[in-house]
């Protein structure tokens, strides 16, 4: 069956946004725990590329496949899981990449609400349980979302660029940070 791919963002309402982010199916990776583990012989590059022994895999929906079976461990480590096995995978840096971001305002006094889409379609509302996070300088910041399972994804630039934005029309007290679903995300990296 091909992959179609989900709407644009920007054409999407805080009520499809929220549909998007809840009607993605994934396997209940925090309740396994198999007993064999290997090597996947797969790789995710910095820029969101999936390989396989060296060759890039480029049919999305395998990608997509692939990214509702990865874990991080406490350690760092990346996994595909299954009942039964456990592969490792290196991952450059992220295992996502986050692509796009909206602002929405949701009925309960129109507080602010952030929508991810990432490289592999899947759509993060950030929130207290899908934190963002700022790392690296602040020459060269570096944003990451919670995604799923310990995973994360790094905002591209333009994404990142979208956030700041974002942030400096929103700011009324001066500060470089942004609010969704009621958490509050400071967009400076601490020192």
């Amino acid at each position: 069956m091909p992959y179609t791919p989900p709407p644009e963002l920007a054409a999407m309402s805080l009520a499809e946004l929220a549909e998007a982010h809840a009607e993605r199916r994934l396997p209940p990776l925090d309740q396994w725990s198999p007993e064999r583990t290997g090597d996947s012989h797969m790789r995710i590059a910095a820029d969101g590329t999936w390989f396989h022994e060296g060759s890039p895999i480029r049919r999305p929906a395998m990608v997509r496949a692939f990214s509702g079976l990865l874990r991080r461990e406490a350690d760092g480590g990346h996994w595909l899981v299954t009942p039964f096995e456990k592969l490792s995978i290196e991952v450059e840096d992220a295992a996502f990449i986050g692509t796009d971001v909206q602002v929405r305002h949701d009925g309960e006094g129109g507080r602010p609400v952030l929508a991810f889409r990432l490289n592999t379609d899947d759509v993060v509302l950030a929130g207290p349980e899908h934190p963002l996070r700022v790392a690296g300088t602040a020459d060269v910041p570096a944003f990451y979302l919670t995604v799923r399972h310990g995973t994360e994804a790094r905002l591209n630039r333009s994404t990142y660029g979208q956030l700041i934005d974002h942030a400096l029309a929103a700011s009324g007290d001066g500060a470089l940070a942004v609010e969704s679903m009621g958490a509050r995300f400071p967009l400076v990296p601490a020192a």
